[in-house]
């Protein structure tokens, strides 16, 4: 398996060597058995930080919902300059959107944010995602080798986003590009910046076009949102793009090439799913919490002293929560290590829990069974072209996902 190109080694207690990042349960495993919470270096996109992590399934689920536990996009570049190791700038820009803030903001870029993207919209996107997919599917030649990641798992949201959002066809791979630096552990923070100002040049372009010309779709809904205090002003109508285009595109793409991994791993599941289809929406919540596509949740502050277990978090400090191991905590699950897709009472917590719960995930979760049932259907066997374990997982602390997946897909 190749090493990092910097070099890092495994380290427990910083959480950053590349055999953590290919494996991070059995350190997690170790955290979870040591103590309810652990202060130790956490890797982010951009910087290094001090930071507390917390590994237990209770105390996760009760943290995510903890106001003491703030996501205050005013605050975070203050708390991030005090927690970071090193004395590079890190020019962490303040965001205004739903993801970063409190109530009483939260409460009401929520309100305006779930008028525009309902449970309708999303299932009226059925049909189109169905087609989507089998279009995809069409181009997979049985026997060839198929890299899952590059040709559908990261193909397939991108389509999506763009459509529900309104983003011309041929704007996609720009967006894609520019995720795909803004989400890089390797590049440079001036390339990031490059990034992110083309990002929302062309995010504030589409903004204005929707202002003059609404139509059907969630950035025209957003702009539509209202007057006073239900309208989003110029920064948060950027920033909620922003989010919903980055954020709906990676973890949808983790959780579809990570399902794909786990069926091809554990022939029995595949089977079974075969045996019973009705089984694929427990399926995919198995699947989301077997490999949640955010190892860490997003970063939070204390506002006050936090009790965890028999530790007490000062205020003012960075605290992430690892979804990943919560969802492997032999506390709330029974066998945790275990692929079971019809697993009961799957309260897996990789949405998040709380005010905070993933607006999107309505719209993932159809993805994924869409996708599931289609190479079911279609593709009768399917086997690795590459030995398991020489698979790598991507160098990232944040997202849980497959560098590459190649499979082939035969039709008996």
């Amino acid at each position: 398996m190749p090493e990092p190109a910097n070099g890092a080694t495994a380290n427990p207690r910083t959480l950053l060597g590349w055999d953590f990042v290919q494996d991070p349960y059995a350190v997690y495993r170790g955290m979870r058995d040591d103590a309810p919470v652990h202060k130790v270096v956490v890797k982010t996109l951009t910087v290094e930080l001090n930071a507390w992590v917390v590994t237990r399934y209770d105390d996760a689920r009760r943290l995510l919902a903890d106001r003491r536990l703030s996501k205050d996009g005013d605050q975070m570049p203050r708390i991030v300059e005090r927690h970071k190791v090193g004395t590079e700038r890190t020019d962490t820009p303040v965001v205004r959107n739903m993801l970063f803030s409190d109530p009483p903001d939260h409460t009401r870029l929520r309100r305006i944010m779930g008028r525009a993207f309902t449970v309708r919209r999303v299932q009226t996107m059925r049909p189109w995602i169905e087609r989507t997919v089998h279009e995809l599917l069409d181009r997979v030649t049985p026997g060839a080798v198929t890299d899952v990641v590059r040709d559908i798992a990261l193909t397939l949201p991108i389509s999506v986003i763009g459509r529900l959002l309104g983003v011309p066809d041929d704007r996609h791979e720009d967006f894609r590009a520019w995720n795909g630096v803004l989400t890089s552990v390797t590049a440079g923070m001036a390339e990031k910046q490059a990034a992110f100002r083309a990002a929302g040049a062309c995010i504030a372009a589409l903004i204005k076009a929707k202002r003059a010309d609404p139509g059907d779709d969630l950035i025209g809904a957003l702009v539509e949102a209202g007057d006073g205090d239900e309208a989003l002003d110029d920064d948060e109508l950027l920033s909620t793009v922003f989010l919903v285009m980055n954020a709906g595109y990676e973890t949808t793409a983790s959780m579809i090439s990570s399902s794909v991994h786990a069926l091809l791993v554990d022939p029995g599941a595949q089977r079974a799913l075969r045996a019973d289809p009705a089984l694929v929406p427990a399926a995919v919540e198995e699947f989301l919490r077997w490999e949640s596509p955010l190892n860490l949740a997003t970063a939070r502050f204390t506002v006050a002293p936090v009790l965890v277990g028999d530790v007490v978090i000062p205020e003012d400090e960075l605290v992430f929560i690892s979804l990943a191991a919560a969802n492997r905590d032999p506390g709330r699950f029974t066998a945790p290590d275990r692929l079971d897709p019809a697993r009961p009472a799957n309260a897996h917590v990789s949405f998040g829990h709380g005010i905070h719960h993933c607006v999107g995930a309505p719209l993932a979760r159809l993805e994924g069974e869409v996708v599931l049932r289609a190479l079911l259907d279609r593709f009768g066997s399917w086997e690795l072209a590459r030995p398991a374990a020489d698979l790598v997982w991507r160098n990232s602390l944040q997202f849980r996902a497959l560098d590459a997946l190649p499979v082939r897909f035969h039709r008996v």
